[in-house]
This record gives structure tokens, C-alpha cells and sequence, in this order.
């Protein structure tokens, strides 16, 4: 993929985030956040507007493209099948981390990846907050980027022994029978931890500032993009069952480690599901 795709596709979501998220921001009143599925699961005027911005702006730049966002998708599931079909695919979170933004904590993400014919092939991860990128192209590696043009390899960190392990474990959408054995095994670890938004765990992960990220919930919004600049950073990422996560997976749980080893040592000793 040519990368000024990548880099026209970042440019546009730091466009929303500042038009549409960050005037937003501790600036909710009532009636600007709704609850969806549950009371963890929010939507806000944010979330709606910035993805309308990304929408248009994929349409114009990309007229060919299936355009499949968090929210489109809660209005028409029907949206997940046509990805898993699609030649040509751009998939946004225009806020992860929307409880996050809600209360007003600065910790939330915008996220974009590529897939094409069933392969992501691109991630972003946007930080409004910082005003810069984590991006990945598949087989050219992952990179901090900051908009005044300057770029930093990135690469995972080297684990230590699992007593001294740091990792980022989302455990709300574990099974609720295997739930009380991980969360005794994670005291196995030096430190267990969860930002409530998967960009920032991903983003963690990618610039070797911990040593794992687990998930159960496959959203493809979610986890596109941290998984493919988890790996172009050097990190392996598999499903519990060992298998590749791939964009038309919506359940099996995640496990993104240093190396395949620590992967195989993480599934064995933590999740145990």
C-alpha cells in the first residue's frame, strides 16, 4: 500500500479529533452521552460526529472503499458481513475509550486500519491528547509519528521473568467461569493493569513499556490496528487456541506478547480458559 495512503488516512483522523473530539472534551452536557448495550457501554455526540467526519472524508478520498465504523456498525450489524467480503475496507473507532472521554479522563484513542481481500494490511492509532501517531504498513515495521514530520521505530520491549511482567489485561469480557482463575493467576505477574481503552494498551505495548495485552471481546475497530503494529513491532499475536487473529474473527480471545515464547508461557501459567 503506497504510504501516502497511510499518511493521508492519519492526517484525517487528527482533522476529526480536532473538529469534532477535542472541543468535545469535559464539555458533555446532558443528553450529549447515551448508554448502548449496557452502563460501561457509551456512545457520545463525539463518537457520532468524528465518525461522520472520517466517513465522508474515507468517501472522498476512497469512493471504492467498504466504510465500517463503531458506530455504523450499532446502527446496521450487517456491516460485519459485508467486511469479511469486502476487496478494499477502511474500519474507525472514532473514540476508544468513550467512558474514558465521558468522565473526562485524557486516556482515549482514534483508530483506523486497512483490509484488503481479508488481510489488515494498515494501522493507526491516534492519540488526541499527545497530537501524535502509532502507525504500522505490514512488512515495513511500526513507527511513532509527531506532525511535524519526525518518526521513531518502534519496537517491543524484552520480557523478564513472569514474576516481574508487566501486562495490560482487559478481564470485563472474560468468560465469567474462567474469569476467578485468571484474575488468581495474574498474581503471578508484577503488575496487571487495564487503561479501558485498547489503543492505549496497544500503544504501550508497540513502545516496550510493558510485556503483554490479553483480551476476550474481537471487535475489528478494537483490535485491527494494535495487532498489526504489535507485530511490525516485534511482537507475537495469537488467539487463545494459537491460532492468527484475522479481521473476520469476532470471538476467541486475544493474547499479544514479546515473543512466541513468552506468548506460550503467558497462556500456560495466566489464561487458563
Amino acid at each position: 500500500m503506497p504510504d501516502f495512503v497511510i499518511t493521508q488516512l492519519a492526517t484525517i483522523l487528527r482533522e476529526a479529533a480536532k473538529a469534532e473530539i477535542l472541543p468535545r472534551f469535559r464539555r458533555l452536557d446532558e443528553g450529549m452521552v447515551r448508554q448502548k448495550s449496557e452502563a460501561i457501554d457509551l456512545v457520545t455526540e463525539a463518537d457520532e460526529a468524528a465518525e461522520r467526519f472520517i466517513g465522508a472524508a474515507v468517501k472522498q478520498a476512497w469512493p471504492e472503499a467498504l466504510f465500517v465504523g463503531e458506530e455504523s456498525v450499532a446502527a446496521d450489524p450487517r456491516l460485519l458481513d459485508r467486511l469479511d467480503a469486502a476487496d478494499f475496507a477502511i474500519i474507525v473507532d472514532p473514540v476508544d475509550g468513550t467512558a474514558n472521554f465521558a468522565a473526562g479522563l485524557p486516556l482515549y484513542a482514534t483508530m483506523a486500519s486497512v483490509v484488503v481481500k481479508g488481510e489488515t494490511v494498515a494501522g493507526i492509532i491516534y492519540d488526541p491528547m499527545g497530537d501524535d501517531w502509532v502507525l504500522a504498513e505490514r512488512g515495513a515495521g511500526a513507527f511513532m509519528r509527531f506532525p511535524d514530520g519526525r518518526s521513531q521505530r518502534l519496537k517491543v520491549a524484552t520480557a523478564p521473568a513472569l514474576a516481574q511482567m508487566v501486562g495490560h489485561v482487559s478481564i470485563t469480557f472474560m468468560p465469567g467461569a474462567s474469569k476467578p482463575q485468571i484474575l488468581q493467576n495474574l498474581a503471578k505477574v508484577r503488575v496487571a493493569a487495564n487503561y479501558r481503552v485498547a489503543g492505549h494498551d496497544y500503544r504501550t505495548f508497540a513502545t516496550g513499556h510493558c510485556h503483554f495485552v490479553a483480551f476476550n471481546k474481537l471487535m475489528p475497530w478494537d483490535h485491527l490496528a494494535g495487532c498489526l503494529i504489535a507485530e511490525e513491532a516485534g511482537g507475537h499475536v495469537a488467539r487463545f487456541d494459537g491460532s492468527p487473529y484475522l479481521p473476520s474473527h469476532r470471538e476467541g480471545g486475544l493474547i499479544i506478547a514479546t515473543d512466541k515464547d513468552n506468548w506460550a508461557l503467558l497462556r500456560r501459567e495466566i489464561f487458563t480458559v
